[in-house]
């Protein structure tokens, strides 16, 4: 007899937090630094949150054994990497190929956001297929930033909203940032060009729904079919899911909520020790779940939002435990939890281990700041 979602979710076994944790860690390359390639680490995390030109390379300092700025610069500037638009309606940086791919399968979460309310009352009068051909030949012509793009189109749509405009130009194209912006030390102003003019290469069809809940659960997994629609932006994905349920291993969090995973994916004892790390601002570790109980305790749920908008978080025993900040002459840590204090020395190793990554021959102080927690 058929079981029932339901009854299939009661008999699967339950992972707890630190074992979630831990398999969350081993997937995106925290538990143990990996030597893969950037190249191979930006495309096995189906990407790297961009929204400035600083974070992707804590990110990589933090996940990898050897790393050095200038080899992400270099790929930036080989366009063997493309920073744009469009998991979550936000900057990430991608390989090339996955840009191709990933872009087309997203955009219609970026045609819903066009359409939202406080958008579309902006764009009355806007014909969007002649925005978008007007957008791809100025921006084809040289890049443009997204003031001149604006200006263009004010022109042409005189009572359009001017962020109406933008939001709808940046979601009806996929509209890459050129170099310099982004290089390590070298970084200009936001220009933009389509993602095929400035690779060369034509569109492709959208990465399949399958293909991508795969990849999704082999860098964030094992997790519920809310946590990858929180990843990706869309909607509607539990029929892809069920599809490849035979292919899957399932679980149970702690409240019950069904977990998928891929059946040879990493899921560490829960007591294998996690090593304190540095992250950027909005890294994907925070973001990518629905539920991020994983790596949040419930007391520090909000906290590197409510403390500064830029403020960066570090972890200790695999979760959050503070925030910190690099000024021009010290990196300040401020811990939320007595288990950072307690473990100041390893915060502190880790701190001086990325600033020579990052900063190499610099000179920075490391300060601590009293408990927050």
């Amino acid at each position: 007899m058929t079981r029932t979602k339901a009854q299939r979710a009661a008999t699967a076994p339950v992972l707890t937090t630190r074992a979630l944790n831990r398999a969350t860690l081993a997937r995106q390359l925290l538990l143990r630094r990996s030597p893969m390639s950037a190249e191979a680490a930006v495309e096995h995390l189906v990407g790297l949150q961009a929204q400035e030109v600083k974070p992707p390379y804590v990110a990589l300092a933090a996940r990898l054994d050897g790393f050095a700025p200038e080899e992400l610069s270099g790929l930036l500037a080989g366009r063997e990497v493309v920073r744009m638009v469009t998991l979550r309606s936000t900057i990430h940086l991608h390989t090339a190929d996955d840009a191709l791919t990933l872009r087309p399968l997203v955009q219609p979460a970026r045609d819903r956001e066009v359409n939202m309310k406080q958008f579309r009352e902006g764009l009355v009068g806007v014909d969007l297929d002649r925005l978008s051909a007007l957008v791809r030949a100025l921006v084809e012509d040289e890049p443009r930033t997204m003031r001149q793009l604006r200006e263009a189109l004010l022109a042409e749509w005189p009572d359009a909203d001017p962020l109406a405009l933008a939001v709808a130009a940046r979601c009806k194209l996929p509209l890459v940032q050129v170099t310099p912006r982004g290089l390590w030390g070298r970084s200009g102003q936001v220009a933009l060009t389509t993602l095929e003019h400035w690779l060369g290469r034509p569109a492709e069809p959208p990465a399949s729904a399958d293909s991508a809940v795969l990849r999704y659960l082999a860098a964030f997994g094992p997790a519920s079919v809310r946590d990858m629609q929180t990843w990706a932006g869309l909607t509607r994905m539990r029929p892809v899911f069920e599809r490849l349920r035979p292919r899957l291993v399932t679980f149970r969090d702690p409240n019950g909520v069904e977990l998928f995973d891929l059946p040879d994916a990493p899921r560490p004892d829960p007591d294998t020790p996690a090593p304190p790390r540095l992250l950027p601002e909005f890294d994907n570790l925070l973001l990518s779940h629905a539920d991020r109980t994983r790596v949040i305790p419930a007391a520090q749920r909000g906290r590197t939002w409510q403390v500064n908008t830029f403020s960066r978080p570090f972890l200790v025993d695999g979760f959050l435990a503070g925030v910190w900040w690099l000024y021009d002459d010290a990196l300040v840590i401020e811990p939320f939890t007595e288990a950072a204090e307690a473990a100041r020395d390893e915060v502190a190793a880790e701190a001086e281990r990325m600033l020579r990554v990052l900063y190499p021959g610099g000179s920075y102080d490391i300060r601590f700041g009293t408990v927050t927690g």
